[in-house]
């Protein structure tokens, strides 16, 4: 459990969540950290996930392809291992990240279709 803990609070630290330690929050700030606005909510979730993906390809286009194709299919293995359909607030935060990522595509000129499909 310790180990599990530790690894926990540490990828808590790496996406930048400094607020109160999970286990002690409120049913109403937990509700908070997952509302639209929340650092848990879709908005903030799907920036970190977007931007990710864009700063991590400097501009380049197979990379930029490379990693919106690695959102979809962590996405897919997250399904498989939570055993069928994830819920509605993970939904919208992938299609909101591929969004952004999509529309970084495309102000860097890049097609959204993959040019050999």
């Amino acid at each position: 459990f310790e180990s599990t803990y530790k690894d926990f609070q540490t990828f808590l630290d790496d996406i930048g969540y400094g607020g109160k330690n999970i286990a002690d929050l409120s049913q109403d700030e937990a509700t908070e950290l997952v509302s639209e606005d929340g650092f848990f909510g879709i908005t903030q979730t799907s920036d970190r996930i977007a931007d990710f993906v864009i700063d991590g390809s400097a501009g380049d286009e197979s990379m930029m392809r490379a990693g919106r194709e690695g959102m979809i299919e962590g996405f897919k293995m997250a399904e498989e291992m939570w055993g069928g359909e994830l819920p509605e607030i993970s939904q919208k935060t992938m299609d909101a990240a591929i969004e952004k990522v999509d529309k970084a595509m495309y102000s860097l000129g890049f097609s959204i279709m993959d040019k050999e499909v």
